[in-house]
């Protein structure tokens, strides 16, 4: 499973001209399934998430969670994070899993999500084209996989 961490002052998620998802303060998740993942992953990379001390403090040091600072999340479904581009010009996507793999582990973890957050966490839709709007806060952005974990 892979994820990009993205830390937002604001960020929306639209699909057909309606926007589906929006927060301010907070975190803007990418999510990468692949037919590896398993429960195991998504309970660490739940954890890893709403416990990444990433946010500003009173003196403006990266000492706080999303957690601690009640911030919002979005968390959107994207296979092209495990694309292969060793060979040629045009990415593979074969490691991603199919929707029938990915669905029901993406479902499994934003509810994980919520649950670790105490709180609801807003989503894209599975495998619609989404146009996602973001403010980088910083910028922070993090890149976790849980098969590398260092």
């Amino acid at each position: 499973m892979k994820a990009v961490i993205q830390r937002v002052t604001e960020a929306s998620v639209t699909i057909d001209g309606i926007i589906v998802a929006e927060i301010e303060k907070g975190l803007l998740v990418l999510i990468g399934i692949e037919d590896a993942d398993t429960k195991e992953d998504i309970d660490w990379l739940t954890a890893k998430i709403a416990n990444l001390r990433i946010f500003g403090d009173e003196n403006e040091v990266m000492n706080l969670s999303l957690k601690d600072t009640n911030g919002d999340m979005i968390v959107v479904s994207q296979f092209t994070l495990h694309a292969q581009t060793k060979k040629g010009n045009r990415p593979s996507y074969i490691k991603a899993s199919k929707p029938d793999i990915a669905i029901p582990l993406y479902e499994t973890f934003v509810k994980q999500m919520e649950t670790e957050l105490g709180k609801p966490v807003q989503t894209g839709q599975f495998g619609a084209d989404m146009k996602v709007r973001l403010l980088n806060d910083g910028p922070v952005t993090i890149v976790i996989d849980t098969k590398n974990k260092e």
